[in-house]
């Protein structure tokens, strides 16, 4: 096999896993609709992803979780729901993207697209609550569509241009360090003003 187009669908994978940390749903019904006009082919166990089913689910899915994410109380639930879907979803994508034209190892494969789609919920989950501290929520369903347009313009990347998908989800991962750090050190300031000076 050519490791020039094995390195790609790697990085492929690594985007589409990223993808799933930001809207579990996107990726996958992309995926699936790349895969039904012909433009990928799937492996066996994955190509289901293209069937008039799963398309169905997937979108419907979509609609659901991008309505809820915007919605208060809703949106903290479904990040909860999220330690596992989006997990689930990175494996799905990246053993899928890794066997298109990889010799990856199925096992290796699933847990690696769990691990990169795990710990960008992570980030994204940890900055939720920063944000309803510091704004009341209000910020929250911007923070929403920006995660939503995120995951698909990395979804789309990652198929046009997969090493720019790769360092797309790298800075993705870091800027979400640097914004939690930054949020919870404003959160804990804002605190520290607010207590009462006992020493006087």
């Amino acid at each position: 096999m050519d490791p020039a187009t094995a390195l790609g669908s790697a990085f492929a994978a690594f985007g589409l896993s990223g993808a799933a940390g930001l809207n579990a749903w996107i990726p996958l019904l992309i995926t699936g609709l790349v895969h039904r006009f012909g433009w990928i082919d799937l492996p066996d166990h994955y190509d289901a992803l293209g069937t008039t089913p799963a398309l169905a689910a997937l979108s419907v899915a979509l609609v659901v979780d991008f309505v809820g994410d915007k919605v208060p109380a809703v949106d903290h639930v479904l990040h909860a729901a999220g330690v596992v879907v989006q997990p689930a979803a990175g494996a799905i994508l990246f053993a899928a993207q890794s066997g298109v034209a990889g010799d990856l190892d199925p096992g290796v494969a699933l847990v690696a697209g769990a691990i990169i789609s795990g710990s960008v919920h992570a980030g994204r989950a940890s900055l939720r609550p920063a944000s309803t501290a510091t704004t009341g929520g209000a910020a929250n369903p911007v923070l929403s569509i920006l995660e939503d347009v995120l995951s698909f313009v990395l979804t789309a990347v990652a198929f046009l241009l997969p090493i720019l998908a790769f360092v797309l989800v790298v800075g993705i991962l870091l800027a979400m360090v640097f914004s939690v750090r930054l949020l919870w050190r404003r959160m804990r300031r804002g605190r520290s003003n607010r207590l009462p000076d006992v020493t006087r």
